[in-house]
């Protein structure tokens, strides 16, 4: 009997092993079979209008309470000004099915991931007066991993709704405040053609304080002169976009560069082999090297995503020629480290002390006199 139980630790020590392996070897083949969804998009009509009056569409706005974007971890400091912005945050992606090409808003699994989400990347920017964070019918994380029809159709549905609850948001905000763009991974797809579609050359350009596009390539050449705002070359200026792409080293970015690859520019172009910006968010501008003891602090969270510790000095940065932002080691930030050394599940823990002091710093050059 214990020669058999040793026999099935063995073998399950084998399939590990050799799983690891598959992953190291043909991660994005696996990554595809896992998430792919199998069937046909299905077409689905625009949100009513009005839909994006409700509560229930939103995971924070005002007049809501409790909401995870307003959460506190251990160790942030508790006597932040409040900062006079509206924020407008757009989640990542937190549908896994394959069921859907969208992810259908009343799904319970996709909701509690994106709560979970919005606690460690929304809420650098819980300071602000108002910070909105909706629900949208979000492309599956499939979407990212194929070039096919159904990629275009199920990105254009979510961003129709990214753009209703946009255009909502818009209208609430008095006359005045300044908005701060916000968005991660699939969140930072989309707020990039909402800047260029809906807010470049319009009245609302001049009142963009900031735009954190992260964790979704900006093309220097092809995204951001669309895009209506500058890319950020210093610490204290106003009016620009701030994109970055987490890797631990030695960092092998192949497969988002490939994700990257698949799409067109904002200008129709072709992406494949252009640069995309690298904005350094320890120096708050493009390019160069920081050291970690610049690093303000950085959310360690636990294994389940549910709450962390801000500890300081724990991580520095560097923007590598090919655009990366280089962790320079491998940091302990929990299990969700993606293949290639990829820290993509943490690009604003790492750094969300640092971004929220930058929030706060670029509001406060937007409403200086110009």
């Amino acid at each position: 009997m214990a020669r058999k139980f040793l026999y099935f630790i063995a073998f399950c020590i084998v399939l590990f092993i050799a799983g690891r392996l598959a992953l190291q070897f043909y991660p994005e083949e696996l990554t595809r079979l896992a998430f792919v969804p199998g069937g046909k998009f299905e077409p689905q009509p625009a949100l009513a209008k009005g839909r994006y009056d409700d509560n229930a569409l939103w995971i924070a706005r005002p007049g809501l309470t409790g909401d995870p974007a307003h959460w506190t971890p251990k160790g942030a400091m508790g006597n932040d000004s409040t900062v006079s912005a509206a924020v407008f945050f757009v989640h990542p992606t937190s549908y896994l099915a394959k069921a859907h090409w969208n992810g259908p808003l009343d799904d319970a699994e996709s909701r509690q991931r994106a709560s979970l989400f919005v606690r460690g990347l929304a809420s650098p920017f819980a300071t602000a007066s108002q910070l909105w964070v909706p629900r949208y019918r979000q492309a599956a994380f499939g979407a990212f991993l194929v070039d096919q029809p159904e990629k275009i159709q199920a990105l254009d549905l979510a961003y129709g709704d990214v753009l209703q609850a946009f255009d909502t948001f818009a209208a609430q905000v008095p006359e005045g405040t300044p908005i701060v763009l916000a968005g991660h991974s699939q969140g930072a797809f989309h707020l990039r053609r909402l800047l260029a579609e809906r807010i470049a050359g319009s009245p609302l350009q001049s009142r963009i304080a900031a735009a954190y596009l992260v964790g979704w390539p900006i093309s220097l050449d092809h995204d951001l002169p669309k895009m209506g705002l500058p890319a950020c070359t210093s610490a204290s200026q106003a009016g620009c976009v701030m994109s970055w792409l987490s890797y631990g080293e030695p960092g092998r970015p192949d497969m988002m560069v490939r994700a990257y690859e698949r799409m067109k520019g904002l200008d129709g172009s072709a992406l494949k082999g252009t640069a995309f910006l690298c904005s350094n968010p320890l120096a708050g501008m493009q390019g160069g090297t920081v050291t970690a003891t610049a690093n303000k602090g950085t959310l360690v969270p636990d294994a389940k995503l549910e709450n962390g510790e801000i500890k300081p000095g724990y991580v520095g940065a560097t923007c590598r020629k090919d655009g990366i932002l280089s962790l320079g080691a491998e940091p302990e930030m929990g299990p969700y480290v993606l293949p290639g050394n990829n820290y993509h599940v943490y690009d604003i823990p790492l750094f969300w002390v640092n971004l929220r002091q930058d929030f706060a710093r670029r509001v406060a050059a937007w409403q200086s006199p110009r």
